[in-house]
């Protein structure tokens, strides 16, 4: 019983390589930045979610050894136990005041904000209405919950319209409507001026995962609610990017809503507080992000997007529309999408081809990404290997 295991699992993995969609880990060798080391190599990284470039910002780096220095390594707790510190009360005041909630619970990943959120705050009673390109950590949060659940196509709001007159129809006590405020495999920015005005009309709350918005879009880098100017009633996020590129996931909202989530979130209850070192480097991203110098390096990260987006279409790529950061380049070809990288890589440009099941069959990529520490000079040198790779491989 034991091989025959074994044999499937072998099997299973010839299976995934055959189809080209054996996805590499390469080792990286230093610190991340716009230029990092690989196999040995200085190489342009394209692909990280470094978007204000603070992972490496030595500011960032001092204030997480500060903080282990004097909180240690962890709590060796959870929270509720022994593992509330000092800093975790900080951190949580510092997020909620940067991104004007009430308050803020702090969760070890982004992926436990989106899995313990809903099913504390929703029952049978309830429905959510979710978007069909969020993000896995959502769907499996909404999975965990027994609220009544209605999908919509990726933000069609006449579906979205449908399903929410259907979730009333049907008696639903509370509706949330769940999206990324970022699809982060398209870099699409949701329509949360119509989905406010739809969640007015019937009466729904707004729930936003703001992974990959949070501390470069919009006014201040709040985050998509804020690009659009509307208010929203849960908003999930992430210290793992923009903010300090560490780990660790948040739930901003209520007073009384982040009370009942300490109360019955699970990922809270039974996983162990954040380390320190997150935290402390987690509050100087917010401070940098939340001042001036964040507005110069939100300037310098859309002008790096708008110059890459420029010569990369002018190249013969096909981009996907957008204003994000996040620009995917369209290779349609599982196998050819690796093939691209693994050449752009000999060519000294660190990036990953997207392919099934990440994205859906027919559409792989490379998910290319800017980031305000990258030069214009660093962007022309990808340019120009991209270009080379593509005429090699035939897709330009």
């Amino acid at each position: 019983m034991t091989q025959a295991f074994h044999d499937r699992i072998r099997a299973e993995l010839a299976e995934i390589d055959s189809q080209g969609l054996t996805k590499p880990e390469r080792v990286i060798a230093s610190r991340q930045g716009p230029e990092i080391e690989v196999a040995g190599k200085r190489v342009l990284n394209f692909c990280a979610n470094n978007y204000l470039g603070l992972a490496g910002d030595d500011r960032v780096v001092q204030a997480g050894l500060a903080a282990q220095e004097r909180w240690g390594a962890g709590t060796a707790s959870v929270r509720f136990i022994c593992g509330t510190l000092e800093i975790h009360k900080e951190l949580e005041a510092a997020t909620a005041q940067y991104l004007g909630f009430e308050d803020c619970i702090l969760f070890a990943a982004a992926f436990d904000a989106n899995g313990g959120l809903f099913e504390p705050l929703l029952g049978a009673e309830d429905a959510i209405v979710s978007d069909s390109l969020n993000h896995a950590s959502i769907i499996d949060g909404v999975r965990l919950c027994k609220a009544k659940r209605y999908r919509f196509a990726n933000s069609d709001m006449d579906e979205l319209e449908s399903q929410l007159k259907a979730a009333r129809a049907d008696g639903a006590r509370t509706i949330v409507i769940a999206t990324d405020g970022v699809f982060s495999m398209d870099g699409y920015i949701a329509k949360l001026k119509d989905i406010r005005a739809l969640a007015d009309k019937y009466e729904a709350l707004i729930m936003v995962d703001d992974c990959h918005a949070t501390g470069f879009l919009g006014p201040q880098g709040r985050g998509s609610y804020a690009h659009h100017g509307v208010e929203i009633d849960f908003l999930t996020g992430t210290y793992g990017k923009a903010l300090g590129g560490a780990m660790g996931g948040f739930i901003c909202a209520t007073g009384e809503v982040v009370a009942l989530l300490k109360q019955r979130a699970r990922p809270y209850l039974f996983s162990n507080a954040l380390a320190p070192a997150v935290c402390g480097s987690s509050m100087e991203a917010i401070r940098i992000a939340g001042g001036g110098e964040g507005d110069a390096l939100r300037k310098q990260l859309f002008a790096n997007a708008d110059r890459y987006r420029a010569a990369m279409t002018q190249a013969g790529f096909e981009l996907l529309p957008g204003e994000h950061p996040i620009i995917p380049v369209m290779l349609h070809d599982a196998k050819l999408a690796q093939d691209f990288a693994a050449r752009a890589l000999e060519l000294g440009v660190y990036v990953i081809g997207f392919s099934f099941p990440v994205v859906p069959r027919g559409q792989a990529r490379i998910r290319t990404q800017m980031s305000a520490a990258h030069t214009f000079d660093q962007i022309d040198r990808v340019v120009e290997a991209f270009t080379t790779a593509g005429t090699e491989l035939g897709v330009i």
